[in-house]
């Protein structure tokens, strides 16, 4: 099943990372009414990952989706990591360059496991934290180089004999409608799409197609996704909340350079009444790859602010001037049809 397909008139998701105390600790009373908040103004496709808070994230989800109709909203998780009963210090994690992401979360140790096996152990516990008995995507997540360094290739490789075909076969067997990959960076989409097996039905792709950051994906990998018919996801349109006003770019402090390049698309939309958050969530929903969004969602009020953006009046003469001031790459397509 494509994901388009699952994704119909679901073009605003809600990205659960927040919910499990991404950068700072969340109530739980925030949080629950966060979700409640989404559910009550419309939103019915949800993204989580266990690695979000070592199950924090769908722990909380699965609190409040349990108490709706399973058949009404489309829910996506992550493979590739399981969580153990072991306690481990979160500051510690070995995460990358997305070091103490998540040190306020639960403290289950976190373990690596692109397995088949592993797999398919990911998959059950996601599903008792989410409470429910099926999930609709499942993304392989984090095969690529900035949680792997030199050494993604090998985890790509333990995916390709392990998670790949353990979802493969899930999806054959009608337990999950589809799969692909969820990561933050271009090359592990382009080198899956250059094997003739597997095929996956799309990509969760965070920051890399964002009105920020665009011009690696916009020229290979969005026009041979539709080629393929493969569809994208955009997570972190905000590019980690610089884009929303944030200091955090990458999940880490913005660098000067990166707030420089903001500050000049800042300008640009002040110039023409304009909220650059919402150039930011329309931007990537104009290519015809992208089947939705999902910006995190950690307090009530950002729903609605969301939902509120998504449908703002942009004048066509700013998304012009950006292409004119080579804010944006000339092969995008603009939200004008351009």
């Amino acid at each position: 099943m494509s994901i388009r397909s699952l994704l119909t008139d679901r073009t605003l998701g809600f990205g659960a990372a927040p919910l499990g105390n991404m950068f700072r600790a969340v109530s739980e009373e925030d949080a629950l009414s966060t979700v409640e908040t989404a559910w009550n103004e419309g939103i019915r496709y949800y993204d989580t990952a266990p690695i979000y808070g070592a199950g924090l994230s769908e722990i909380r989800l699965g609190q409040v989706l349990a108490q709706h109709p399973r058949s009404e909203y489309v829910l996506s998780t992550k493979v590739g990591r399981t969580v153990e009963d072991e306690i481990e210090e979160p500051t510690e994690r070995d995460l990358g360059e997305k070091g103490g992401l998540f040190e306020h979360g639960r403290k289950n140790k976190v373990r690596d496991d692109y397995t088949y096996d592993g797999t398919m152990r990911a998959i059950e516990q996601s599903l008792e934290r989410l409470r429910t008995d099926r999930i609709d995507i499942a993304w392989v997540h984090d095969v690529s180089p900035d949680f792997h360094g030199d050494d993604w290739i090998d985890a790509f490789a333990a995916s390709r004999t392990g998670a790949f075909r353990a979802l493969t076969s899930l999806r054959e067997q009608g337990v999950i409608g589809a799969w692909g990959l969820g990561v933050n960076t271009v090359e592990p989409c382009e080198l899956i799409l250059g094997l003739d097996e597997p095929k996956p039905d799309g990509f969760l792709l965070a920051g890399r197609y964002t009105l920020f950051d665009h011009a690696h994906a916009v020229q290979r990998l969005l026009p041979t996704c539709l080629e393929r018919g493969v569809d994208l996801v955009v997570g972190g349109p905000f590019n980690s909340g610089v884009l929303a006003g944030g200091q955090h770019f990458e999940y880490q402090e913005a660098s000067s350079e990166v707030l420089e390049q903001v500050d000049r698309l800042r300008g640009v939309a002040e110039g023409h009444g304009v909220d650059l958050k919402a150039a930011a969530l329309q931007f990537p929903l104009a290519h015809p790859a992208v089947a939705a969004t999902i910006p995190g969602m950690s307090r009530p009020e950002r729903v609605s602010q969301n939902l509120e953006l998504l449908r703002a009046p942009i004048p066509g003469q700013f998304w012009r001037t950006l292409r004119e001031e080579k804010l944006v790459a000339p092969e995008v397509p603009l939200p004008t049809g351009e």
